[in-house]
């Protein structure tokens, strides 16, 4: 069990190094980060030094070793486009990205989950049949698409929603939170739905397969055979 447990901590290291690399290479390679942050007016000289003290003279495998060395101390580097840390912009954006996660996985099982109980126990009638078609198409449309023809709908169309930004926040403590605010639970509520739709039709799926695999127990065969009602065997 530990050599398992090592062996796959090992490997996923070996992918984070590896995205690390892949994601390091093409930021390094693509543009010039002294052009965006200069005026036009700046002289060579300015540049060059510029790029000195930001390291970005030094060769590639020094920089990339520096990033990872500072990774693991938990130090993430300098946002050449936002001039911060990169740790400051991650404190600033989490509670906004753990609203946004928390709220959609809540919605995709509370949605998700009856639909999947229902469709496996009534999997032949026209509105199980009719739930499954939608699911397939949730699974198959990407979610920037799916986010796109929202916005279109009712952010353009029908004037509803915000098509971005999120809205008045509450500060609770350290905590900046949209959820206590009216304008910051419609900003919330599109993409709650454009990130649910693809989990709430893929839990909706495995709990239809679950309930019709055991459905097909012995132990079920024997409760309906002792004269147990539906109700008490589906739920019970």
């Amino acid at each position: 069990m530990i050599a398992y447990i090592l062996r796959r901590l090992l490997q996923s290291m070996l992918v984070m190094l590896t995205v690390a690399f892949v994601a390091f290479s093409l930021f390094s390679f693509v543009g010039d980060p002294v052009a965006n942050m200069v005026g036009e007016d700046a002289s060579q000289r300015d540049r060059d030094q510029l790029r000195r003290d930001l390291g970005l003279a030094d060769p590639f495998p020094v920089r990339f070793a520096r990033f990872v060395t500072g990774v693991v101390q938990g130090e993430f580097g300098f946002s050449y486009r936002n001039l911060q840390p990169v740790a400051r912009l991650i404190v600033d954006r989490l509670p906004a990205t753990v609203e946004l996660a928390v709220s959609a996985t809540a919605l995709a099982l509370m949605v998700g989950v009856p639909m999947g109980v229902y469709c496996g126990l009534h999997r032949s009638s026209a509105l199980a049949q009719t739930i499954q078609a939608v699911s397939l198409v949730g699974i198959s449309l990407p979610t920037f698409v799916t986010g796109i023809l929202l916005i279109l709908t009712f952010s353009v169309g029908l004037g509803w929603l915000p098509s971005s930004g999120r809205g008045d926040t509450v500060r609770v403590g350290w905590w900046q939170t949209g959820l206590l605010s009216a304008t910051g639970l419609r900003s919330l509520l599109m993409p709650a739905v454009t990130l649910a739709l693809f989990q709430m039709a893929l839990v909706m799926r495995l709990v239809r397969s679950e309930m019709m695999e055991v459905l097909r127990k012995d132990f079920i065969r024997f409760a309906r055979a002792r004269g147990l009602s539906s109700r008490a065997v589906n739920f019970g």
